[in-house]
Parts: structure tokens; sequence; C-alpha cells
């Protein structure tokens, strides 16, 4: 079978069971974990995307478990195709903040609507921030250097924004 190219939404799924066969919801609950202080998959790009890498001969259906849960391991030709994947060239960031954005339009938000827009980011960034410092450290403790410097990006992203909000305007 001919190797296709892979979406990063799909490499994510075939590099998260090199840790072995999922579900579709443990592959969920893993990228959450391991990927989801930088980068975000919702449940219907996962179940999108499994049955197309089954189609291309990249993972394989195990036996249906309770509820017709449906495990997935990864095959050789998914191994081949997740590490083609690695080498090419990561493309650039697709940078979407919805706060800049409301920001952006400041001057159609009242005084009331811009305090409560930059309360709520403060708040989700330093619990955020919080929680990239803590999964960081346990991941470095881990021994996983790696994991450890994906994370340390969230950290500083978090920061960055946390920063940012300070100089917005306010009225």
């Amino acid at each position: 079978m001919p190797d296709f190219q892979i979406n990063p939404t799909a490499a994510a799924l075939l590099g998260l069971l090199h840790e072995g066969p999922m579900t579709g919801g443990q592959l969920m609950a893993a990228a959450e974990r391991r990927l989801g202080p930088y980068w975000s998959m919702t449940r219907s790009q996962v179940y999108r995307e499994l049955p197309v890498l089954a189609e291309m001969g990249y993972v394989r259906l195990g036996k249906p478990g309770p509820r017709s849960s449906q495990p997935y391991a990864i095959t050789a030709s998914g191994k081949r195709a997740f590490s083609r994947w690695l080498t090419e060239t990561p493309g650039r960031d697709a940078l979407r903040n919805p706060v800049a954005l409301r920001v952006a339009f400041g001057q159609q938000h009242s005084e009331d609507q811009l305090k409560t827009l930059y309360t709520n980011a403060n708040q989700y960034h330093a619990e955020a921030l919080a929680m990239a410092k803590d999964q960081a450290k346990e991941v470095k403790k881990n021994g996983d250097p790696y994991g450890a410097a994906a994370l340390e990006f969230a950290v500083a992203y978090h920061k960055a924004a946390l920063s940012w909000l300070k100089t917005v305007p306010s009225e």
C-alpha cells in the first residue's frame, strides 16, 4: 500500500498510538493530557481522522470492547508515515487568539465588557500557566526532556499573554 501524506491531527494520533492501542476516547484523553497545553484537538477531529487512518492502512482496528468502543493500533505503515511527517517542514503557526480579536474591536465594547473580557482572560491564562508549569515539572521529573520542552512553550505563551493583558487599553 502506498504511503500518503498526513495532516498534523492525524500525525498527533499516530504519535500517541506509539504508546499502544487506544480507543478514540482514550486518544482524546491522551491528547488533552500530553498535548493540550499547546495543541488543541477536538473530539470530532479525532473521530473523523481514525477511519481515514484505518483506510490508509496506518492503523488497524482491534476487537470491540465495552459499549462498542473500538481500539486502534498503529501499523508499520503508520509508523513510517509518522516518521516521514517528523522530517517535513512544519509550516507556519496558525495564530488565532479570540481575546486579541475582541480587543481589535475594543472601541465597540463598553467599559464593563472590556473589564469582563480582561478579567476572564487573566483568570484563564493564570490557571493554564499554573497547570502547564506543573505538567512540565512532572514530565521532566519522569525523564521526558522533549515533552517538557513542548510544555515550556505553553508556559512561555501563557506568561506572554498575561504580560500583554497588562498593556491593553481599558477604556
